[in-house]
């Protein structure tokens, strides 16, 4: 291995890379200046098992190899991809090898030059979906063993986390007419031969156009005439990159998953295609191709099996707010994008703000929109107004279009008052915290928890440091604030037992999103305006509140588990309600859960339930 200084074909050649476009033109030669070009020969080792260094690797040119000795594969990596921080999660890091196959030339980019660019150019965060915060053991506990898209990989993905439907099963004596419309009824490519339930054969939609159509066959004929017998299978523990290697060598698309000798389902080329487009790289990639609206909202379907795949693989729920975000963000973006592409380049700066759980990156597959403008002071609105209000209106009813339903509070930059400059958002804020009635304090749960998407970010930033600077010093605000989170309460009676909704649509259920999560959401928001933190997402704002000691340690331990764990019951509930053909919602059924998870729920409630306590108790004895 030799380190050379950066040759100057090298920006031409990563010109070529989707992500390079996305780049200022200073972040371009800054990542140059703080980057390194290593030659390598083939055989080398760039990384050995457990050995990684924290840096990012891009391949400029050649091949090199993953090899994971545990799974006994290699998977091979091209011109264009990359690997190390950012990329690939840590357990991978603790058992694979990195070997160039041939010679190679590769671009080494410091973990610490990534974090300083992830700050600059958010457009990169969709394409490093692995926290840079990860590397380490402890990092990786606290956020469960888990990366945002990562463990949905194929190098560590089962396959039963693939089979997705009931097998689809007739007799070998069923004709071929019968198999043709029973997979058309069943929409699927395949169907099973089953008989006295063993795995007899299989029939493809090639083998009907090969072997049918083709040759003019009877369609009474019996599919077994034209199944191929004793299919290839696989167990439903193998890693899916199995399924995929056994495809290509033998030129197969279907794939049998069994549990010893019982048939768990299929998988399908086709599956393990999409399970590469819906990881957040590939899935946000795809997005900032697109050139219409159409595109967009095709794209969009995905994310509820995003969510299905982060779900499958265990990932927290706080790392899967962050990638259902980070598509959110995305979307976002390439709607503004195509927007200016037909109105024409923005008359005065701006910047699209995400309010509410977008802000906060704590999105799931069911969540509406909440955004707003924030333009430059040079902005007329007798000049400026028509550009901005047709740019918010698309952009809204893209994401809309998109299943971003409209805020039915009409909390949106399409909305008049939601789309000012600078010096009208200072007013509002000024106006807020100064005369904290009921309408001010309901505005506070959305526009509180603001984060720059698009657009000129110092605008906001200076906005967030006034507003805070105001917070820290306004006892009266803040107590409003905690007497309305007061309101808000965990589902616990006298007894201190979980109690379900009474009647309604949705009676003997838990509402997770307003009766648990919203409360904690409330929490970490008051410790923020209290402290002057500028972290917008619940968890990361309670973890520094301890630092600063708005809350002890124990108690920021205790509510952040509370968070990971209602909120991953309201991922896997919604999860199942998408795999059941159901629009995802946010009330559960206790019945849905273990007898030791409804007493973890019941704890979280708790803990929930004391810190609101303890705010109160402040409250009243003037603390703020």
């Amino acid at each position: 291995m030799n380190s050379a200084p950066i040759s100057p074909d090298l920006s031409d050649i990563l010109a070529q890379h989707r992500v390079w476009g996305l780049l200022s033109a200073q972040t371009r030669q800054d990542l140059l200046a703080h980057s390194e070009e290593l030659l390598m020969h083939a055989g080398d080792t760039v990384c050995g098992a457990g050995q990684w260094s924290p840096h990012l690797w891009l391949i400029v040119q050649g091949r090199v190899d993953l090899d994971d000795p545990e799974l006994a594969q290699t998977h091979m990596l091209l011109p264009g991809e990359a690997f190390g921080a950012g990329m690939t999660p840590w357990s991978l890091q603790q058992s694979c090898h990195i070997l160039c196959s041939t010679d190679s030339r590769l671009l080494q980019i410091p973990e610490t030059t990534l974090q300083t660019l992830l700050a600059r150019e958010p457009a990169l965060a969709p394409f490093l979906p692995v926290p840079l915060d990860g590397r380490t053991p402890a990092a990786q506990a606290a956020r469960q063993n888990t990366a945002p898209g990562t463990d949905t990989n194929l190098l560590s993905m089962r396959l039963q986390a693939l089979v997705k439907h009931a097998p689809v099963t007739l007799s070998p004596q069923a004709s071929v007419l019968e198999v043709a419309r029973t997979m058309r009824e069943r929409g699927v490519s395949s169907v099973m031969l089953v008989e006295q339930e063993h795995l007899f054969g299989l029939v493809t939609d090639r083998d009907l156009r090969n072997r049918v159509i083709a040759e003019g066959l009877d369609l009474s004929r019996p599919a077994a005439d034209i199944a191929t017998l004793a299919p290839m299978t696989l167990d439903q523990r193998s890693p899916a990159f199995e399924a995929l290697l056994l495809m290509a060598r033998h030129n197969i698309h279907h794939v049998p998953v069994m549990d010893g000798q019982q048939i768990v389902g299929m998988v399908t080329a086709t599956d393990l295609t999409q399970q590469h487009s819906t990881s957040a790289v590939y899935l946000s990639g795809d997005i900032h191709q697109q050139t219409t609206l159409q595109g967009l909202v095709g794209i969009s379907q995905r994310v509820k099996l995003l969510q299905q795949n982060l779900s499958a693989a265990h990932t927290s729920a706080y790392s899967t707010g962050h990638v259902i975000t980070t598509i959110t963000d995305a979307l976002t973006s390439r709607l503004i994008h195509l927007a200016e592409a037909e109105l024409g380049p923005a008359p005065v700066d701006y910047v699209w703000v995400a309010a509410g759980s977008q802000g906060r990156c704590e999105q799931t597959a069911k969540s509406d929109q909440d955004n707003c403008l924030v333009l430059d002071d040079a902005y007329d609105p007798a000049v400026h107004g028509d550009y901005f209000k047709a740019l918010a209106r698309q952009v809204c009813d893209g994401l809309a279009a998109c299943g971003y339903i409209h805020c039915p509070g009409e909390m949106m930059a399409m909305t008049d008052q939601w789309r000012q400059p600078l010096r009208v958002w200072r007013q509002y804020f000024q106006r807020w915290i100064d005369q904290p009635d009921a309408k001010a304090l309901m505005l506070t749960t959305v526009f509180f928890d603001l984060r720059a998407v698009h657009g000129r970010h110092e605008l906001l930033h200076t906005l967030r440091q006034e507003v805070l600077a105001r917070t820290q010093k306004q006892s009266l605000f803040l107590a409003h604030v905690v007497g309305n989170a007061q309101k808000l309460r965990p589902p616990l009676n006298l007894f201190g037992q979980i109690a379900l909704i009474r009647s309604g649509e949705h009676a003997g259920t838990v509402d997770l999103k307003h009766q648990a999560i919203a409360p904690i959401v409330d929490l970490g928001r008051i410790y923020a305006l209290a402290g002057g933190l500028h972290e917008v997402n619940t968890t990361d704002r309670i973890e520094k509140a301890a630092q600063l000691g708005e809350l002890s340690e124990q108690g920021s331990r205790d509510l952040r588990d509370a968070l990971e764990f209602v909120s991953s019951q309201r991922i896997q509930h919604q999860t199942q309600r998408m795999q059941q053909g159901l629009e995802p919602d946010n009330y559960l059924h206790l019945q849905e859960l273990s007898n030791f998870e409804r007493g973890h729920l019941r704890d979280a409630f708790s803990v929930i339930q004391s810190l609101q306590n303890v705010l109160g108790q402040r409250y009243q004895s003037g603390r703020f």
